[in-house]
């Protein structure tokens, strides 16, 4: 993964990280500017031409910005230094820059749009999960049958798309500065046969190489103690900026939820640390993927 603040892609061809986080963080900026200036949103939407309701969403970062629009703003708000205005109008730049995933519109939801920015801005990731190998941690072959519903033969015609979207998202992990993840898993994934017993066998192989790496962790939660600390999968994106509250990601099958009050981030930060008590330790769970693999 390439550094945050770099342009779309490095010198290795990665995606760059951030420009969701850039929005989210510039919009909260002039939110800050805009109460300190005695201004309501209604009175600053007047003077760029914008409803309330549209100044609301520029602020919690969900539409775009134009740059004229942000510095009619920091005129109003009195943002005079010309360092500090070109500082912002730098950040509109950045923040407008189309994500990596754009080239993948023809396959993607309107509501996945927003995850995977989130997603690619992420400092640190914790997911639970007990129907499959979790997205970033899927080899190709398991993805694909997944996605194929166990029928290779008769897969719809993007899902090699679908699959190589799969795989790029994956690059956050990987790179200078690649992304924390820690996930909790069902038992039951490493014994259930997505794609037959070859594409399982490979799939937690891959699973087990990458609990080896220093930025992923990797529990596995035991038969005995399964479905008492969550009732469903669930993941929870953590972010460097202060500025950026955490959100808890939950996916259905025609389109997610996106939790980021306080008292739903406690709740399911309470259920990942019960999760993480109840399974097997990292190690216990590398020792435990040995053993299901040699048993394939």
């Amino acid at each position: 993964m390439v550094e945050r603040g770099q342009s779309e892609t490095g010198a290795r061809g990665e995606p760059t990280r951030g420009s969701t986080a850039r929005r989210i963080v510039l919009g909260a900026q002039l939110r800050r500017l805009r109460e300190a200036a005695g201004l309501s949103r209604s009175e600053a939407g007047y003077v760029i031409r914008a409803s309330d309701s549209k100044l609301s969403r520029l602020e919690l970062g969900r539409v775009a910005f134009k740059e004229r629009d942000v510095s009619d703003l920091l005129i109003t708000y009195g943002v005079e230094d010309a360092a500090e205005r070109e500082a912002f109008l730098e950040m509109v730049r950045q923040a407008n820059q189309p994500g990596w995933w754009r080239r993948y519109n023809d396959v993607m939801p309107g509501w996945f749009h927003d995850f995977v920015g989130l997603e690619e801005s992420a400092e640190r990731i914790q997911a639970y999960e007990l129907q499959f190998v979790p997205g970033l941690l899927q080899t190709e072959e398991y993805a694909r049958s997944i996605m194929t519903r166990g029928r290779p033969e008769h897969a719809p015609p993007d899902t090699e798309r679908r699959i190589a979207l799969r795989m790029q998202r994956q690059k956050i992990l990987t790179g200078v500065h690649p992304t924390k993840l820690w996930v909790v898993i069902d038992e039951s994934v490493l014994h259930r046969p997505i794609g037959g017993r070859r594409v399982l066998r490979e799939q937690l192989k891959h699973l087990l190489d990458a609990s080896r790496q220093p930025n992923i962790t990797v529990q596995v939660v035991p038969n005995a103690l399964s479905g008492y600390a969550a009732e469903g999968p669930f993941m929870i994106l953590r972010f460097a900026e202060p500025e950026l509250p955490d959100v808890v990601y939950i996916e259905h099958l025609s389109g997610a939820l996106y939790l980021d009050s306080q008292e739903e981030i406690e709740t399911y930060s309470r259920s990942i640390d019960r999760l993480s008590v109840d399974a097997e330790t990292p190690d216990r769970s590398r020792q435990l993927l040995s053993k299901v693999i040699a048993e394939i």
